[in-house]
């Protein structure tokens, strides 16, 4: 196929979405802040952008800071604005997303079919695991046993009725066989 037929192919899959926060929302996870799907994404199609400002890696290095993504040699994405949702997609040794590269460009596509309200994942490499997340433990829903909801509290069981007393000694009063006092 020609390059520029490839291309085009590549670009028609790629077009931006027209509203991209309804797509997505943050949410909590084991990890901190993660995010979420609202919407179905289907097996290969592209999910987010990966934006931020290009640095050199020694300003990388400089700066330090966990939203870095290392493009080639001379540059490196860096994510540290708020603005960029991608920074918040966590990493997964099972994920259900991958980061491809297209020229300069980062962009997170589906690995399977992704359903509304699951969390985007995507493996973050071997350099960045061993040196980032190896050393505290990975959190990510493969290697964490499932999370088992308490058991909600119990009531304790109800006092006993009182006994009846007989009036001025403190002594139970004697009772009938049809169980009342006199």
């Amino acid at each position: 196929m020609p390059r520029s037929e490839s291309a085009a192919r590549v670009s028609a899959r790629m077009t931006p979405p027209t509203d991209k926060t309804a797509k997505f929302r943050r949410g909590r996870t084991r990890a901190g802040l993660g995010l979420f799907a609202t919407v179905p994404f289907a097996r290969g199609s592209r999910v987010i952008e990966y934006t931020g400002e290009f640095i050199t890696p020694d300003e990388a290095d400089r700066r330090g800071g966990r939203y870095l993504f290392q493009v080639d040699e001379r540059r490196v994405i860096d994510a540290k604005g708020r603005e960029n949702l991608a920074r918040y997609i966590n990493h997964a040794c099972r994920p259900n997303c991958e980061a491809r590269q297209v020229g300069r460009r980062i962009f997170i596509f589906a690995r399977r079919a992704i359903a509304p309200g699951e969390e985007l994942t995507y493996h973050y490499g071997k350099v960045y695991f061993r040196a980032f997340i190896a050393p505290h433990g990975c959190r990510c829903a493969s290697c964490m046993p499932p999370v088992i909801p308490p058991r909600p509290a119990t009531r304790p069981p109800p006092p006993p009725p009182p006994v009846p007393r007989a009036a001025g000694n403190g002594r139970p009063a004697a009772t009938p066989r049809g169980g009342r006092t006199r």
